[in-house]
């Protein structure tokens, strides 16, 4: 994923609290469920010495986010200064996860977060649209109806002198579809989103297609799971929607197992695995793609200002910082490769780097 998301909490005030669970709404006693989970979180949060007020701002966070359509896991972070993420996640995590520390935790977010991408979806027929837009985490909708009516046949008689009635239909539901796609367009350019995920009968989405500009069919996804106005189950568009980001995520991490397999094999100082040389490369600012694996209780050692990282004291002392911070390695690791700019992938079992890191390297840095 992305890290540009995660840029906030670089500059948020700890310690945190991170939370993730599941706040699925598929049955009907799902709020109370969702009450009942809470309490357990809070209990832990307590336990684990999360101040009052960083708990009172992650029960607000928890309670009054809109709820999610079918099954849902939630990530929320809170600094000393208040929530600084809060969010939906594609699945939830396996077990309820609630940490108290120096630093947010976001492996769970790069496992199972949605992945950072703006798109529009279009319920499309020949008199027009829904469109909504998905932009950071927030939707809204508009509807574009065409002018060009009618677009269905007259079943009786025409009245002499108005043309051929197939003739003006044809051109009715052509003129309705080139002012959706005008207005998606316009919206891809306002909104930066990367898809456009399209819902609709065969033949609409089709002549959707064939109208847009080449540069909109490009991101186009097309979704044969309803039509408009034909009472189309929310779920099973969602679903489809969430199985083409998974499909995403899922090529991802495909290209950064790859290309990391590749380096490594050909010693071309473009990879690094293990704490050491992963370290070394966060510190250069020359790490692209953060990989992280199970990482278990490995900690790393860090300065005072959290500007250098190392596998431990001597390390970092060779480096002329003094030691001030020994952290969490995959606390530490991914807000590390976030200040740098850096990708994060959540590896699978296509690689198992040692440590369980690794790193794809934009240039090879130099050995210190």
């Amino acid at each position: 994923m992305d890290s540009q998301r995660l840029r906030p909490l670089l500059t948020a005030r700890g310690p945190f609290a991170s939370i993730y669970f599941e706040d699925s709404h598929d049955t009907q006693d799902a709020a109370a469920q969702v009450d009942l989970k809470w309490r357990a979180l809070r209990e832990q949060l307590e336990k684990l010495g999360a101040s009052k007020s960083v708990t009172a701002d992650i029960e607000r966070a928890v309670m009054d986010l809109r709820p999610p359509i079918g099954r849902s896991g939630r990530a929320v972070v809170a600094g000393a200064d208040g929530v600084v993420l809060n969010e939906h996640l594609l699945r939830p995590t396996a077990a309820p996860i609630v940490r108290v520390s120096e630093l947010p935790y976001v492996v769970p977010i790069v496992e199972h977060g949605f992945t950072d991408l703006n798109y529009l979806l279009v319920a499309v027929d020949h008199t027009g649209a829904d469109i909504t837009v998905h932009v950071d985490g927030t939707l809204r909708t508009e509807t574009v109806d065409g002018s060009g009516y009618p677009v269905h046949k007259a079943s009786g008689p025409e009245t002499a002198g108005y043309g051929d009635p197939q003739l003006r239909t044809e051109e009715a539901a052509r003129k309705n579809m080139r002012a959706v796609a005008d207005r998606v367009a316009q919206l891809l350019g306002d909104a930066g989103a990367e898809a456009v995920f399209v819902i609709g009968e065969v033949r609409s989405r089709s002549d959707f297609r064939a109208t847009v500009p080449h540069q909109v069919r490009a991101l186009i996804v097309e979704l044969p799971v309803g039509a408009r106005h034909s009472g189309h189950d929310f779920d099973e568009v969602q679903d489809a929607i969430e199985a083409e980001l998974l499909k995403r995520r899922l090529a991802m991490i495909d290209g950064a197992a790859q290309r990391f397999t590749a380096e490594v094999g050909r010693r071309s100082g473009l990879a690094a695995e293990g704490l050491g040389p992963v370290c070394s490369g966060l510190r250069q600012g020359a790490v692209e793609t953060l990989i992280i694996g199970d990482l278990g209780e490995e900690t790393v050692v860090a300065d005072d200002e959290l500007t250098t990282v190392a596998p431990n004291a001597d390390v970092l002392s060779e480096q002329g910082a003094a030691p001030a911070r020994t952290l969490r390695a995959d606390e530490a690791l991914p807000m590390f490769a976030v200040s740098v700019g850096a990708s994060l992938v959540r590896t699978d079992e296509r690689i198992a780097p040692a440590d369980g890191v690794g790193a794809v390297l934009r240039y090879a840095p130099t050995l210190h």
